[in-house]
């Protein structure tokens, strides 16, 4: 990705003396989180700042590939006040769609006022995750499930989800927030379960990433579900 590329959705800009992303803003002239906005051409792009994104942390840890693209669908779980989903949603375009799931009423508002209201290509759902039959009439299938959901059983509930909404050979990002698993044992280990699972219902991993010094605690793993 080059730095003047602005037919690109994804760019690389340089802040505060580290290279980090930036995205194409579909909504220009907006901010979502007081993120710094540039310019290349006169076309709007947005900081993506890794400490406020757990996506952007990801990808600058070495994520070998962003499964996002113009026109991808997306599955958000736990899509909270939408830091990361404005910026998923730049990455879609007008072709794409996300939908943002938030069981939470306060913050789904926010989500709503700071994202969904001025970006055609995010839809807002408020519903529990583990119900996610209660959303069959409004989503289709999908091409990527983000889940950053930090309960026990976050991983089963995001295989569930994949179950009913992944396109075969889809993908998964899933946040593991060990802290939210279990205290009691380290990390590393927590991961490797968590793994272990998704590969007991028939996903493939791709890359496990430490997401520390942006996001302590939290590991990101991009699995693929197999056809």
């Amino acid at each position: 990705m080059e730095e003047d590329a602005t037919n690109q959705t994804i760019i690389w800009v340089e802040v505060n003396h580290s290279k980090w992303l930036a995205t194409l803003s579909f909504a220009p002239g907006l901010s979502v989180y007081d993120e710094k906005i540039v310019k290349r051409r006169n076309v709007e792009f947005r900081v993506w700042n890794p400490f406020r994104s757990k996506l952007a942390a990801a990808s600058l840890k070495g994520l070998h590939h962003l499964p996002l693209q113009r026109g991808s669908s997306v599955l958000y779980l736990g899509v909270s006040t939408g830091t990361t989903a404005s910026h998923i949603s730049d990455i879609i375009g007008g072709e794409g769609v996300l939908y943002g799931v938030e069981f939470a009423p306060r913050v789904a508002r926010e989500f709503v006022e700071k994202v969904a209201k001025h970006r055609s290509n995010v839809v807002p759902i408020v519903e529990d995750a583990r119900h996610h039959e209660k959303y069959k009439a409004i989503v289709s299938n999908v091409d990527v499930v983000y889940a950053d959901i930090a309960q026990p059983d976050q991983t089963e509930i995001s295989i569930r989800n994949c179950r009913s909404y992944l396109k075969p050979d889809g993908d998964m990002l899933l946040i593991v927030k060990t802290p939210s698993i279990d205290v009691t044992r380290s990390p590393e280990e927590i991961v490797q379960s968590e793994s272990n699972k998704l590969v007991a219902n028939d996903f493939h991993i791709l890359q496990s990433i430490n997401l520390e010094p942006f996001d302590s605690a939290h590991w990101l793993i991009h699995a693929k579900m197999k056809v």
